[in-house]
Protein backbone atom coordinates (compact mmCIF):
# COMPACT_ATOMS: atom_id res chain seq x y z
CA UNK A 1 0.00 0.00 0.00
CA UNK A 2 3.09 2.53 0.60
CA UNK A 3 4.40 1.83 -2.34
CA UNK A 4 0.66 2.23 -4.06
CA UNK A 5 0.90 5.51 -2.63
CA UNK A 6 4.36 6.66 -3.69
CA UNK A 7 3.74 5.40 -7.33
CA UNK A 8 0.85 7.98 -6.95
CA UNK A 9 2.87 10.66 -5.51
CA UNK A 10 5.38 10.47 -8.34
CA UNK A 11 2.96 10.25 -11.00
CA UNK A 12 0.96 13.76 -9.48
CA UNK A 13 4.38 15.34 -8.78
CA UNK A 14 4.90 14.43 -12.84
CA UNK A 15 1.49 16.16 -13.95
CA UNK A 16 2.33 18.84 -11.90
CA UNK A 17 5.71 19.54 -13.27
CA UNK A 18 4.61 18.86 -17.26
CA UNK A 19 1.64 21.58 -16.26
CA UNK A 20 4.28 23.51 -14.88
CA UNK A 21 6.19 23.67 -17.95
CA UNK A 22 2.88 24.57 -20.37
CA UNK A 23 2.78 27.88 -18.18
CA UNK A 24 5.81 28.84 -17.94
CA UNK A 25 6.58 28.47 -21.75
CA UNK A 26 2.93 30.15 -22.57
CA UNK A 27 3.74 33.10 -19.76
CA UNK A 28 6.87 33.41 -21.41
CA UNK A 29 5.37 34.03 -24.93
CA UNK A 30 2.68 36.01 -23.32
CA UNK A 31 4.90 38.26 -22.02
CA UNK A 32 6.17 39.38 -25.70
CA UNK A 33 2.74 40.95 -26.19
CA UNK A 34 1.76 42.15 -22.95
CA UNK A 35 5.10 42.42 -21.09
CA UNK A 36 6.89 40.03 -18.52
CA UNK A 37 5.43 41.93 -15.39
CA UNK A 38 1.60 42.30 -16.74
CA UNK A 39 1.80 38.37 -17.33
CA UNK A 40 3.59 37.23 -14.11
CA UNK A 41 1.37 39.54 -11.97
CA UNK A 42 -2.12 38.82 -13.58
CA UNK A 43 -1.83 35.63 -15.53
CA UNK A 44 0.57 33.27 -14.14
CA UNK A 45 -0.14 34.63 -10.54
CA UNK A 46 -3.92 33.95 -10.50
CA UNK A 47 -3.09 30.38 -12.43
CA UNK A 48 -0.92 29.45 -9.91
CA UNK A 49 -3.34 30.01 -6.91
CA UNK A 50 -5.99 28.51 -8.48
CA UNK A 51 -5.88 25.61 -6.55
CA UNK A 52 -5.26 27.28 -3.42
CA UNK A 53 -8.04 29.46 -4.26
CA UNK A 54 -10.37 26.84 -4.54
CA UNK A 55 -8.87 25.27 -1.49
CA UNK A 56 -9.64 28.13 0.99
CA UNK A 57 -13.31 28.70 -0.88
CA UNK A 58 -14.28 25.07 -0.16
CA UNK A 59 -12.64 24.82 3.98
CA UNK A 60 -14.74 28.07 4.33
CA UNK A 61 -17.89 27.27 3.03
CA UNK A 62 -17.99 24.34 5.44
CA UNK A 63 -17.09 26.19 8.42
CA UNK A 64 -13.06 25.40 8.55
CA UNK A 65 -12.55 28.97 8.44
CA UNK A 66 -8.82 28.38 10.46
CA UNK A 67 -7.95 26.48 7.94
CA UNK A 68 -9.13 29.00 5.46
CA UNK A 69 -6.82 31.46 6.55
CA UNK A 70 -3.94 29.10 7.85
CA UNK A 71 -3.64 28.11 3.47
CA UNK A 72 -3.33 31.89 2.92
CA UNK A 73 -0.65 33.00 5.47
CA UNK A 74 1.46 29.73 5.32
CA UNK A 75 1.43 30.48 1.40
CA UNK A 76 3.00 34.57 2.33
CA UNK A 77 5.36 32.85 4.82
CA UNK A 78 6.61 30.04 2.52
CA UNK A 79 6.67 31.82 -1.23
CA UNK A 80 8.41 35.35 0.37
CA UNK A 81 11.26 33.20 1.87
CA UNK A 82 11.51 29.90 -0.21
CA UNK A 83 10.22 30.73 -3.30
CA UNK A 84 12.04 33.83 -3.77
CA UNK A 85 15.38 31.93 -2.59
CA UNK A 86 15.47 29.25 -4.82
CA UNK A 87 14.59 31.38 -7.79
CA UNK A 88 17.45 33.64 -6.58
CA UNK A 89 19.73 30.90 -6.16
CA UNK A 90 18.79 29.59 -9.70
CA UNK A 91 19.13 32.09 -11.31
CA UNK A 92 22.40 33.23 -10.12
CA UNK A 93 24.40 30.44 -10.76
CA UNK A 94 25.16 27.55 -13.08
CA UNK A 95 21.57 25.69 -12.48
CA UNK A 96 20.14 28.21 -15.19
CA UNK A 97 20.52 28.23 -18.96
CA UNK A 98 21.72 32.01 -18.76
CA UNK A 99 23.02 32.55 -15.30
CA UNK A 100 22.54 36.36 -14.38
CA UNK A 101 24.94 38.48 -11.57
CA UNK A 102 21.85 40.67 -10.42
CA UNK A 103 18.06 40.53 -11.36
CA UNK A 104 16.38 43.96 -11.63
CA UNK A 105 13.83 44.82 -9.41
CA UNK A 106 13.66 48.44 -9.71
CA UNK A 107 10.75 48.52 -12.19
CA UNK A 108 8.23 46.70 -9.36
CA UNK A 109 8.12 49.47 -7.31
CA UNK A 110 4.19 49.00 -8.02
CA UNK A 111 3.84 45.39 -6.80
CA UNK A 112 6.28 46.43 -3.31
CA UNK A 113 4.16 49.16 -2.55
CA UNK A 114 1.23 47.14 -3.26
CA UNK A 115 2.27 44.32 -1.08
CA UNK A 116 3.11 46.31 1.69
CA UNK A 117 -0.11 48.19 1.89
CA UNK A 118 -1.92 44.88 1.67
CA UNK A 119 0.05 43.05 4.25
CA UNK A 120 -0.71 45.75 6.37
CA UNK A 121 -4.34 46.45 5.81
CA UNK A 122 -5.13 42.53 5.59
CA UNK A 123 -3.25 42.64 9.73
CA UNK A 124 -5.14 45.39 10.78
CA UNK A 125 -8.91 44.45 9.65
CA UNK A 126 -8.29 40.86 11.43
CA UNK A 127 -7.59 42.95 14.63
CA UNK A 128 -11.93 42.14 15.22
CA UNK A 129 -12.22 39.64 13.17
CA UNK A 130 -13.19 39.66 9.16
CA UNK A 131 -16.66 39.83 8.07
CA UNK A 132 -18.72 41.11 4.96
CA UNK A 133 -17.39 44.49 4.26
CA UNK A 134 -13.66 43.75 4.76
CA UNK A 135 -14.76 41.10 2.27
CA UNK A 136 -15.72 44.12 -0.31
CA UNK A 137 -12.05 45.89 0.91
CA UNK A 138 -10.29 42.84 -0.11
CA UNK A 139 -11.95 42.27 -3.62
CA UNK A 140 -12.08 45.97 -4.21
CA UNK A 141 -7.83 46.11 -3.57
CA UNK A 142 -7.15 43.45 -5.95
CA UNK A 143 -9.29 45.38 -8.58
CA UNK A 144 -7.37 47.99 -8.18
CA UNK A 145 -4.42 46.37 -8.34
CA UNK A 146 -5.63 44.28 -12.01
CA UNK A 147 -6.45 47.60 -12.88
CA UNK A 148 -3.06 49.85 -12.24
CA UNK A 149 -1.32 46.69 -13.31
CA UNK A 150 -2.97 47.02 -17.22
CA UNK A 151 -2.49 50.49 -17.01
CA UNK A 152 1.19 50.43 -16.41
CA UNK A 153 1.36 47.89 -19.24
CA UNK A 154 -0.56 49.83 -21.46
CA UNK A 155 1.32 53.11 -20.91
CA UNK A 156 4.95 50.74 -21.75
CA UNK A 157 3.18 49.93 -24.97
CA UNK A 158 2.90 53.37 -26.12
CA UNK A 159 5.93 54.11 -24.70
CA UNK A 160 7.93 51.47 -27.08
CA UNK A 161 5.57 52.35 -30.08
CA UNK A 162 6.82 55.85 -29.98
CA UNK A 163 10.41 54.53 -29.94
CA UNK A 164 9.48 52.84 -33.56
CA UNK A 165 10.87 55.83 -36.27
CA UNK A 166 12.05 53.71 -38.65
CA UNK A 167 9.37 53.03 -41.57
CA UNK A 168 10.84 49.75 -42.69
CA UNK A 169 11.02 48.51 -38.86
CA UNK A 170 7.02 49.18 -39.07
CA UNK A 171 6.26 47.32 -42.43
CA UNK A 172 8.26 44.15 -40.76
CA UNK A 173 6.09 44.46 -37.87
CA UNK A 174 2.83 44.69 -39.47
CA UNK A 175 3.80 42.15 -42.20
CA UNK A 176 4.39 39.57 -39.26
CA UNK A 177 1.16 40.44 -37.64
CA UNK A 178 -0.43 37.25 -38.75
CA UNK A 179 2.55 35.03 -37.56
CA UNK A 180 2.25 37.13 -34.09
CA UNK A 181 -1.35 36.73 -33.50
CA UNK A 182 -1.15 32.67 -34.01
CA UNK A 183 1.67 32.62 -31.90
CA UNK A 184 -0.44 34.44 -29.06
CA UNK A 185 -3.39 32.04 -29.81
CA UNK A 186 -1.09 29.14 -29.31
CA UNK A 187 0.74 30.28 -26.36
CA UNK A 188 -3.10 31.18 -24.80
CA UNK A 189 -3.96 27.49 -25.16
CA UNK A 190 -0.86 26.22 -23.87
CA UNK A 191 -1.15 28.41 -20.71
CA UNK A 192 -4.92 27.11 -20.62
CA UNK A 193 -3.83 23.44 -20.48
CA UNK A 194 -1.01 24.34 -18.02
CA UNK A 195 -3.56 26.42 -15.37
CA UNK A 196 -6.29 23.39 -15.79
CA UNK A 197 -3.00 21.00 -15.14
CA UNK A 198 -2.16 22.79 -12.21
CA UNK A 199 -6.07 23.07 -10.50
CA UNK A 200 -6.88 19.31 -11.14
CA UNK A 201 -3.52 17.56 -9.64
CA UNK A 202 -2.78 19.92 -7.09
CA UNK A 203 -5.38 18.79 -4.83
CA UNK A 204 -4.42 14.82 -5.37
CA UNK A 205 -0.56 15.45 -5.18
CA UNK A 206 -1.28 16.81 -1.56
CA UNK A 207 -3.59 14.23 -0.61
CA UNK A 208 -0.75 11.61 -1.77
CA UNK A 209 1.91 13.73 -0.59
CA UNK A 210 0.29 13.35 2.83
CA UNK A 211 -0.42 9.85 2.96
CA UNK A 212 3.18 8.72 1.92
CA UNK A 213 3.97 11.32 4.89
CA UNK A 214 1.86 9.51 7.46
CA UNK A 215 2.63 5.77 6.41
CA UNK A 216 6.41 6.70 7.01
CA UNK A 217 5.74 8.04 10.31
CA UNK A 218 5.97 11.98 9.72
CA UNK A 219 4.96 13.93 12.89
CA UNK A 220 1.64 15.85 12.55
CA UNK A 221 3.54 18.78 13.28
CA UNK A 222 6.15 18.26 10.45
CA UNK A 223 3.09 17.70 8.23
CA UNK A 224 1.35 20.99 8.74
CA UNK A 225 4.18 23.03 9.23
CA UNK A 226 6.77 22.19 6.61
CA UNK A 227 5.40 19.29 4.04
CA UNK A 228 1.87 20.88 3.59
CA UNK A 229 3.08 24.54 3.00
CA UNK A 230 5.59 22.69 0.53
CA UNK A 231 3.27 21.10 -1.55
CA UNK A 232 0.58 22.99 -1.64
CA UNK A 233 2.75 25.67 -2.77
CA UNK A 234 4.32 23.18 -5.46
CA UNK A 235 2.89 24.50 -8.86
CA UNK A 236 4.43 27.88 -7.79
CA UNK A 237 7.81 26.92 -6.66
CA UNK A 238 7.87 24.38 -10.12
CA UNK A 239 6.81 27.37 -12.69
CA UNK A 240 9.71 29.69 -10.25
CA UNK A 241 12.56 27.69 -11.05
CA UNK A 242 11.73 26.94 -14.83
CA UNK A 243 11.38 30.39 -15.04
CA UNK A 244 14.49 31.36 -13.47
CA UNK A 245 16.33 28.96 -15.95
CA UNK A 246 15.15 31.08 -18.59
CA UNK A 247 17.57 33.84 -17.80
CA UNK A 248 16.30 37.96 -16.95
CA UNK A 249 13.46 37.44 -19.10
CA UNK A 250 12.34 34.47 -17.46
CA UNK A 251 13.62 35.78 -14.00
CA UNK A 252 11.28 39.33 -14.34
CA UNK A 253 8.33 36.85 -14.70
CA UNK A 254 9.16 34.83 -12.05
CA UNK A 255 9.47 38.06 -9.28
CA UNK A 256 6.20 39.60 -10.84
CA UNK A 257 4.62 36.18 -10.51
CA UNK A 258 5.93 35.86 -6.51
CA UNK A 259 4.93 39.42 -5.75
CA UNK A 260 1.54 39.33 -7.68
CA UNK A 261 0.62 35.94 -6.04
CA UNK A 262 1.10 37.71 -2.92
CA UNK A 263 -0.44 40.30 -3.00
CA UNK A 264 -3.71 38.16 -4.75
CA UNK A 265 -3.36 36.02 -1.23
CA UNK A 266 -3.42 39.40 0.76
CA UNK A 267 -6.63 40.65 -0.68
CA UNK A 268 -8.54 38.02 -3.39
CA UNK A 269 -7.68 35.18 -1.00
CA UNK A 270 -9.38 36.38 1.89
CA UNK A 271 -12.34 37.73 -0.44
CA UNK A 272 -13.12 34.12 -1.16
CA UNK A 273 -12.48 33.32 2.61
CA UNK A 274 -14.95 35.79 3.76
CA UNK A 275 -17.63 34.92 1.01
CA UNK A 276 -17.71 31.27 1.92
CA UNK A 277 -17.62 32.05 5.43
CA UNK A 278 -20.66 34.08 4.48
CA UNK A 279 -22.12 31.75 2.84
CA UNK A 280 -21.76 29.06 5.51
CA UNK A 281 -23.32 30.91 8.15
CA UNK A 282 -24.97 33.67 6.16
CA UNK A 283 -24.35 37.94 6.02
CA UNK A 284 -23.84 38.64 9.07
CA UNK A 285 -20.81 35.99 10.00
CA UNK A 286 -17.70 37.33 11.31
CA UNK A 287 -14.38 35.09 10.62
CA UNK A 288 -13.41 35.76 14.73
CA UNK A 289 -9.62 35.67 15.29
CA UNK A 290 -7.66 32.96 17.97
CA UNK A 291 -4.06 32.56 19.68
CA UNK A 292 -2.79 30.39 16.51
CA UNK A 293 -4.25 32.33 13.80
CA UNK A 294 -2.93 35.72 15.56
CA UNK A 295 0.71 34.73 16.00
CA UNK A 296 0.66 33.17 12.03
CA UNK A 297 -0.68 36.84 10.83
CA UNK A 298 1.84 38.74 13.11
CA UNK A 299 4.74 36.18 11.46
CA UNK A 300 2.87 36.75 7.83
CA UNK A 301 3.16 39.95 8.41
CA UNK A 302 6.77 40.42 9.63
CA UNK A 303 8.44 38.01 7.12
CA UNK A 304 6.16 39.85 4.46
CA UNK A 305 7.36 43.46 5.61
CA UNK A 306 11.08 42.12 5.87
CA UNK A 307 11.19 40.13 2.60
CA UNK A 308 10.21 43.62 0.48
CA UNK A 309 12.41 45.94 1.99
CA UNK A 310 14.86 43.57 1.23
CA UNK A 311 13.53 44.35 -2.80
CA UNK A 312 13.94 47.86 -2.26
CA UNK A 313 17.12 48.58 -4.35
CA UNK A 314 18.19 48.43 -7.70
CA UNK A 315 19.29 45.04 -8.01
CA UNK A 316 19.03 41.60 -5.74
CA UNK A 317 21.39 38.38 -6.11
CA UNK A 318 22.55 35.02 -4.77
CA UNK A 319 22.97 36.86 -0.85
CA UNK A 320 20.14 38.01 -0.74
CA UNK A 321 18.48 34.04 -1.56
CA UNK A 322 20.69 32.96 1.23
CA UNK A 323 19.31 35.57 3.67
CA UNK A 324 15.87 34.67 2.86
CA UNK A 325 16.70 31.13 2.72
CA UNK A 326 17.68 31.60 6.60
CA UNK A 327 14.12 33.51 6.96
CA UNK A 328 12.36 30.16 5.97
CA UNK A 329 14.29 28.43 8.54
CA UNK A 330 13.81 30.85 11.02
CA UNK A 331 9.98 30.92 10.37
CA UNK A 332 9.72 26.80 10.48
CA UNK A 333 11.57 27.09 14.19
CA UNK A 334 8.73 30.12 15.43
CA UNK A 335 5.53 27.55 13.61
CA UNK A 336 7.14 24.89 15.37
CA UNK A 337 6.92 26.31 18.37
CA UNK A 338 3.40 28.03 17.74
CA UNK A 339 1.64 24.62 17.02
CA UNK A 340 3.45 22.74 19.72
Amino acid sequence: MESNHFLIMLFWLGELTLSSWLLSYGAEHLAIRFGARFVGRTLLSIATTLPEIAIVAYAASKGSYGIALGAGLGSNVLMMTLGLSIMLIIATTRLSKKPIKKIKVSSFKLDKIFLLTTALISAILFIDGYNFFDGVIFTGLFATYVFMAFYEMRLEKLKSKQTINDEHDTILENTNTHGNQNQLIKSGIVFLIGTLGIFFGAEPFIKSLEDVSIEIGVSAIILSVVISPIAGEMPEKISLMLLARKGAQGTSIAVANVLGSKILNNTLLLAFAVFGAIYHSGLGTQIQRDSLLSHQMILATIVTLFSVGLLFRKEIGIKTGLILLCMYVVSIGLQFFMNS
